[in-house]
């Protein structure tokens, strides 16, 4: 069989090893290869793996379609390679790498032999073997399934983001609710309005406000929320309460969230890089309602406003700081509130701690998308901890 890979980032790479594993033909496509519209690479092709990155409107995978070629997203070709590994899904607007991994870190404490993948860390199509895989899904990803099938399906929330990407928010609302289809059993927030006709006939609620075996360790009420979303869904994988209680009360967290990355004279310094969007800051700021806090906002646009995230900054918040392409557009939404304009990260740490004092904390939770200055969160996070 020939096949398509487009897209030559993580997911794209681990795809093409894979098929080729099988005895598959395989053409790379990718913007760096400078083959994205060269439309013969899809003469005698049979199947087109769209990696996350690429938009389904790309002119190369319009064309597949029209030509009858089936196009998949990475974690569909990932889903039929598993065999017969059972699958356990999480996606959300926020919080879907915290309980992914807590929900890993359940799974080990019941022993069961585990691996999570998926949309940050492992692509699912390099999992040769497990009995149980816990796979973030994104909305990207879950365009192009067609197969695949959770176990449990989880969905933490729902909020405006990536607007840039699918244009309006029931678009972005739609790719997230596939997560359902052919799913044995779904975990949803209470009181999310939701259409029944999307959902399997096994549904479970949570709410941050449940009763759990165990306190979560991870700070937050966003974070108590993620642990009561993990809790419902290990139950319906039939996990014992001793090792969700076990998992709750050790699991220390994942890189990029709300992590304490270095304290110096007093002032600690905490990486929330992965605070893409407005919704994700507003839980890093409830988070740290009570102390002052210096905070760094901005990177590239995503096509959100940031009302919403001027009225969830409080009095403890004792400067702003504002970095990247979104700069101007968040001090026009929060110009009452007086931020700086430090440009870039390196001038902004710098800023914040001159003015902080012993107790403070200096946040970094952008709101903003990475992508203006840095290749990814992950390399903004790490160059904040070096900073730090």
């Amino acid at each position: 069989m020939k096949a398509i890979v487009y897209g030559q980032a993580r997911s794209g790479r681990s795809a093409a090893e894979r098929l080729r594993e099988s005895g598959d033909e395989v053409v790379l496509v990718d913007r760096t290869l400078g083959n994205e519209g060269d439309l013969s690479v899809l003469d005698g092709a049979e199947l087109l793996v769209k990696s996350p990155g690429v938009p389904g409107e790309a002119v190369l995978v319009g064309a597949a379609r029209e030509r009858g070629v089936p196009v998949w997203s990475e974690v569909e070709l990932g889903y039929r390679l598993l065999a017969e590994a059972r699958l356990i899904g999480v996606t959300g607007t926020n919080g879907k790498t915290t309980t992914a991994e807590l929900l890993g870190a359940i799974l080990r404490a019941a022993d069961r032999d585990v691996v999570v993948a998926g949309n940050v860390g492992t692509p699912l199509t390099s999992v040769r073997g497990a009995d149980w895989v816990v796979c973030e899904l994104s909305s990207f990803q879950l365009e192009d399934v067609h197969e695949l099938a959770c176990d449990v399906a989880v969905l933490l929330n729902l909020e405006p983001d990536h607007l840039d990407r699918h244009s309006t928010f029931e678009a972005y609302r739609a790719a997230k609710l596939r997560i359902f289809e052919r799913a044995r059993a779904a975990v949803v927030p209470r009181g999310l309005a939701l259409d029944e006709r999307c959902l399997p006939a096994t549904v479970v609620e949570f709410a941050a406000d449940d009763e759990l075996p165990a306190e979560p360790r991870i700070r937050g009420s966003h974070n108590r929320e993620n642990a009561a979303a993990a809790t419902a869904a290990a139950r319906a994988a039939g996990v014992p309460d001793a090792a969700i209680a076990e998992a709750l009360g050790s699991f220390p967290g994942v890189a990029h969230r709300l992590e304490l990355v270095g304290e110096r004279e007093g002032v600690r310094y905490v990486n929330d890089s992965k605070a893409t969007n407005v919704a994700a800051a507003r839980r890093a700021l409830a988070a740290y309602a009570g102390e002052p806090v210096h905070l760094i906002l901005g990177g590239s646009l995503k096509g959100e406003d940031f009302a919403p995230l001027a009225d969830a900054i409080g009095p403890n918040v004792s400067s702003i700081h504002l970095i990247g392409e979104a700069a101007p557009s968040l001090a026009a939404a929060l110009g009452r509130l007086g931020p700086y304009t430090d440009g870039d990260l390196v001038t902004a740490v710098a800023h914040a701690a001159r003015l902080a004092s012993p107790g403070d904390v200096v946040l970094l939770s952008p709101a903003s998308a990475s992508y203006d200055q840095f290749e990814n969160f992950e390399r903004r996070g790490e160059a904040f901890r070096k900073l730090a």
